[in-house]
């Protein structure tokens, strides 16, 4: 994080004025050598002002080393430093920081290659350390994040990285933050993107999943048969013992086909003559006694034109 340069710029702005404004009033006075002093002592304090006073945001954490080892840590709001001797070596952000990583062509456990995009949230909890203890502590959580997703994919099962994404988030986070803790960064929460695997594997996949599916249906369609025939065979009980009732069923059964607009119904000799309908002559009888009744509802359903008068 950069200082901000804006509240140093205008209190050397305001000593430079100070300081031109008193050398042009000895200057009025005729003293001009102590114009010229006090210019000169103008130009070196106010720079040296400038930037012994700083302010950090809120969010903002200073680590100030003095003569080369850590002096103190200052942060939020206005501070000072003394020039020369003390120098800012880091300016901290202690916000949560998302920083995005992946891992190209990595083989997982059953050698598939995979790619994987993750994203890190963490935030620095620790200054001093994420300052003195790592040269450059976002270049290594950035690394440290992308080698623990190598070595989770190297571990884990395809079906088990595709199914579980929760699992594999908790681990990378467990992971990253064992190896965070000691640069003083704290690991939020670590999510798992996107897993893309080859074309071919995704298809042979979607072919799997397919025919795992028609599977299903068939053996869903077999046992719907299967609960069919065991009520017809239940039926089948209920009307061995009772004529009547067998008698009626099929009567029922012909009368429903022939109420369909069915202009030919095949139906077995011997059924016909359990219905007792006299052979063939009394089919063809209901058959037409059907038509008939057809013709006259169609007559009345259709609406009747009026006729113009000449």
């Amino acid at each position: 994080m950069k200082p901000n340069k804006s509240f140093s710029s205008l209190v050397f702005l305001l000593i430079l004025a100070a300081g031109a404004a008193l050398a042009y009033a000895r200057h009025q006075a005729g003293a001009d050598t102590g114009a010229i002093v006090i210019g000169v002592i103008t130009f070196l304090v106010a720079p040296a002002v400038s930037s012994a006073i700083q302010v950090a945001a809120q969010w903002d954490r200073v680590v100030i080393l003095r003569l080369g080892k850590f002096h103190a840590l200052r942060g939020p709001g206005l501070f000072f430093i003394i020039p020369v001797i003390d120098t800012i070596s880091y300016w901290i952000d202690t916000r949560v920081i998302t920083t995005g990583f992946k891992a190209e062509k990595t083989l997982t456990k059953d050698t598939v290659p995979v790619d994987v995009d993750a994203v890190l949230f963490w935030k620095v909890i620790d200054p001093k350390k994420a300052a003195l203890d790592v040269a450059d502590y976002q270049s290594a959580i950035s690394w440290a994040s992308q080698t623990a997703l190598r070595d989770v994919i190297g571990k884990t099962m395809l079906c088990d990285m595709l199914e579980g994404r929760d699992k594999i988030s908790n681990l990378l986070q467990k992971i990253i933050d064992e190896r965070a803790e000691p640069w003083g960064v704290n690991v939020i929460s670590v999510e798992v993107k996107d897993v893309l695997i080859p074309p071919a594997l995704e298809d042979a996949m979607s072919m799997q999943a397919q025919a795992e599916r028609e599977r299903q249906a068939r053996v869903i369609l077999g046992d719907s048969e299967r609960q069919v025939a065991e009520k017809f065979a239940e039926a089948g009980r209920s009307y061995e013992h009772n004529p009547v009732a067998f008698h009626l069923r099929a009567m029922n059964m012909l009368y429903e086909g022939l109420k369909k607009n069915a202009t030919i119904v095949i139906v077995p000799s011997t059924a016909v003559e359990t219905m007792q309908l006299g052979g063939l002559a009394g089919v063809t009888a209901l058959t037409m006694g059907l038509g008939q009744e057809r013709a006259n509802k169609q007559q009345e359903d259709e609406p009747e034109n009026p006729q113009s008068v000449l």
